[in-house]
């Protein structure tokens, strides 16, 4: 992909889902992208229809009830990974949303992730939430470094390595 490309949240139709599968199928490992399923290693068909599962069932949105979106992310006009948001407060307060993100292994390195925080900041406010969160590992340097140039809020557990970060939704 060489240098930053603009970088785009799209909603997940079926289109785009299989668009983000082949994305997730070439250029990451299942453990990275999606919740555990049974069974050997590495990419298989069971593996695939569990990723294709799990964004139907967020198409709803924030205020399905999952509470909880995903987007794949497209940069260069080509999927490269996947973003989500998640209500993490009780219904009927929309002050958090929790955020996730996940790039495929050429897109890293690139600038991808700050855009896609940025995109994801401007999504937190037009739900009319206040505060986005998200959580990653002290080791995880290009997630902490994008998170720290936007200016959140980090607090580090010393003995888990577990970093947690607060930004007010971009208004």
């Amino acid at each position: 992909m060489g240098e930053a490309a603009p970088v785009r949240l799209l909603r997940i139709d079926e289109d785009v889902l299989e668009r983000l599968l082949r994305a997730a199928v070439t250029d990451a490992e299942p453990i990275d992208v999606m919740p555990p399923v049974d069974g050997p290693p590495g990419w298989n068909a069971r593996r695939e229809e569990a990723f294709r599962a799990y964004h139907r069932d967020r198409r709803e949105g924030l205020d399905g009830p999952l509470r909880e979106i995903t987007y794949a992310i497209e940069a260069g006009g080509e999927v490269v990974g996947a973003a989500r948001l998640e209500h993490r407060e009780p219904p009927g307060t929309p002050g958090v949303l929790e955020a996730g993100v996940w790039l495929g292994r050429s897109a890293r390195g690139l600038g991808v992730g700050t855009a896609v925080v940025r995109a994801l900041l401007a999504e937190t406010a037009a739900s009319g939430a206040t505060t986005m969160i998200a959580e990653t590992t002290a080791g995880n340097t290009a997630a902490v470094a994008a998170l720290r140039r936007l200016g959140a809020s980090l607090t580090t557990d010393a003995p888990t390595g577990q970093v947690h970060a607060e930004l007010p939704a971009a208004r």
